[in-house]
């Protein structure tokens, strides 16, 4: 599927200023081109453009708010200075799997200010003698090269993170909640527990009561016959 098409799919009858994050993976780009991406999608933040077989970034609109891209995968050699003009805000740029061969290929990444984290890995430059201490030396403002900072601590993991903050925030009124069900249950617990014994002893003296009744009528029944036998001996 065309890169414009899968665009298009994308948007689900949306606006493009609607879109925050975009994923075009595996789709084909028109001539290594962008295709379908325009100066409408004002607040995309997240762009992931792996394996659509771009050659050039000319192409790419202007997106402000643009804080990840996402570019493995792809044949860009060059022409990363119009990263740097259409998207001045990013923070994470992957450009693993590229024919990226040396640092003048890096340099026009000096203007991005708040780029971050940098993804060069399967590049060739990689095999340069003193690789990660060049990058890290042309590009001061980069904290962390393919997964590592300069001290190679490995970068955190943004999702990860999230989860985990997600996680705590939510236990508390979790367990809240289950704290106060576990009440509610030992209440009607034992309210339901004195409402059965109340049953039960209303039944006994229902059965006690009916156990007397009965034994009446035997004794009744017990004296009329034995009236009759006197009436029989009479006679």
């Amino acid at each position: 599927m065309d890169m414009k098409k899968r665009i298009t799919l994308e948007l689900r009858n949306r606006s493009p200023a609607e879109i925050v994050e975009l994923v075009v993976d595996n789709s084909r780009s028109a001539d290594g081109e962008v295709e379908g991406l325009t100066d409408a999608f004002t607040e995309l933040e997240f762009l992931s453009m792996v394996n659509v077989g771009l050659s050039s970034l000319s192409k790419l609109p202007s997106l402000p708010k643009l804080r990840k891209l996402e570019l493995s995968d792809n044949n860009l050699s060059g022409s990363l200075e119009t990263l740097a003009e259409k998207c001045p805000n990013l923070t994470y740029l992957n450009l693993s799997g590229n024919k990226i061969k040396e640092l003048s290929n890096v340099e026009a990444l000096q203007n991005l200010k708040s780029l971050q984290s940098l993804d060069l890995f399967n590049c060739e430059i990689t095999s340069l003698e003193d690789y990660r201490e060049s990058v890290f030396e042309l590009l001061p403002q980069v904290t962390y090269l393919d997964g590592f900072d300069q001290e190679d601590n490995e970068a955190p993991d943004s999702e990860a993170d999230d989860e985990d903050e997600n996680g705590e925030e939510g236990a508390g009124p979790t367990g809240d909640y289950e704290d106060e069900d576990d009440e509610e249950e030992d209440e009607d617990g034992s309210e339901g527990g004195e409402e059965e014994y109340d049953d039960e002893d209303d039944y006994a003296e229902e059965e006690e009561e009916q156990a007397g009744d009965q034994g009446q009528k035997r004794k009744r029944d017990v004296d009329d016959e034995g009236e009759e036998d006197d009436d029989d001996e009479d006679d």
